[in-house]
């Protein structure tokens, strides 16, 4: 009898240790951090929702905290390095404000390289897959690569040719559009999006590369008066990560790990980037209304411009040969995989 009390103790010892232990495992909560106001397009329309999936998908096991505008502290060239290092658990970025560090997303950077931001983030995504997760991005487990709608310039005077860019101080977002803004004869001024309204208003810069979606958030339409669009063609895109501390994920239970996955990888990377470009006609509209000038490049407009940004390409993949990385090949795997997925 007293064997069979002290084995029934032990049982049930274990039990409330299992219990135990499993409302610690429950008990997850993901601080996420990122650069943009709450009511930017992204964060409303893209990382609410997948936060919103994964509490969905884990049964209420994960919560997710949203921290937008640099709640947390530091500055969005600082958000990779948080995710790394355990400061916060996710952070959504843009890639470029680290410049260097992940060369290889740089090739849908590329000038008049994207054709849609669906086709191009399930052409980032795979890429990543294959020649940056395990190189590049070890330090973090990523979550979702996307990219933005056609980039385009705002500007307070009208530009349409190439000469008029001549020593115009324009934002730019990224290392690789920085060179072609220099290429094409500008004066770029790197710096965090969030950083555009304040420097438009001072005469810091004249013009600022961004696309459409953003501009509405920014208030960009009512600090500048003109747009240059580039037909159905992209000037530019900027790369995006959502990455989480790859320790922090590691200490999840397999079934958090999933919900977490079925939230995230190609499908959710293709969604951002769509979900992302979708958001360009409204905010375009509210230019339009505001009375602002549109300019619509021509066909032969838009020639020259890809003609005086050709150059980028030779420079960048001597850049990247530099590094070891065949720049050549991944813009020709760019390329095709954008083609494939172009409808």
């Amino acid at each position: 009898m007293k064997i069979r009390h002290l084995t029934q103790l032990a049982s049930a010892t274990l039990l409330s240790a299992a219990m135990a232990t499993g409302a610690l495992a429950q008990d997850v909560t993901l601080r996420f951090h990122h650069f943009l106001p709450p009511q930017a397009n992204v964060p409303k329309d893209v990382l609410g929702k997948w936060a919103s999936d994964v509490e969905a998908a884990s049964g209420g096991d994960v919560a997710v905290e949203i921290y937008p505008s640099m709640q947390l502290g530091g500055t969005p060239p600082q958000l990779m390095d948080q995710a790394r290092d355990g400061v916060v658990d996710v952070v959504w970025t843009v890639v470029g404000y680290t410049p260097g560090r992940f060369p290889s997303t740089e090739v849908f950077e590329l000038p008049f390289m994207m054709t849609n931001a669906g086709a191009t983030s399930r052409a980032y995504w795979q890429m990543f897959e294959k020649h940056m997760q395990d190189t590049e991005f070890k330090d973090l487990k990523i979550l979702g690569t996307w990219v933005h709608g056609p980039g385009l310039i705002h500007s307070k005077d009208p530009i349409a040719s190439v000469s008029d860019l001549d020593g115009v101080k324009i934002r730019g977002g990224s290392r690789t559009v920085n060179n072609l803004l220099v290429e094409l004869g500008a004066t770029p001024v790197g710096m965090p999006v969030p950083a555009v309204p304040e420097a438009l208003s001072k005469g810091v810069i004249d013009a600022t590369t961004i696309p459409w979606e953003v501009t509405a958030a920014l208030k960009v339409p009512e600090l500048v008066g003109n747009h240059t669009e580039f037909g159905d063609q992209a000037l530019y895109s900027l790369t995006f990560v959502l990455a989480m501390n790859k320790a922090k994920y590691e200490s999840l239970t397999d079934a958090q790990k999933k919900a977490i996955d079925d939230s995230s990888g190609e499908e959710f990377s293709v969604f951002a980037g769509s979900t992302q470009e979708a958001a360009d006609g409204p905010a375009r509209k509210l230019a339009v209304d505001n009375g602002n000038n549109i300019i619509q490049l021509t066909d032969t407009q838009v020639e020259e411009w890809k003609a005086a940004a050709e150059p980028i390409y030779a420079q960048w993949v001597a850049e990247m040969n530099e590094r070891g990385i065949d720049g050549q090949a991944l813009i020709d795997e760019a390329r095709a995989l954008i083609a494939k997925y172009t409808n």
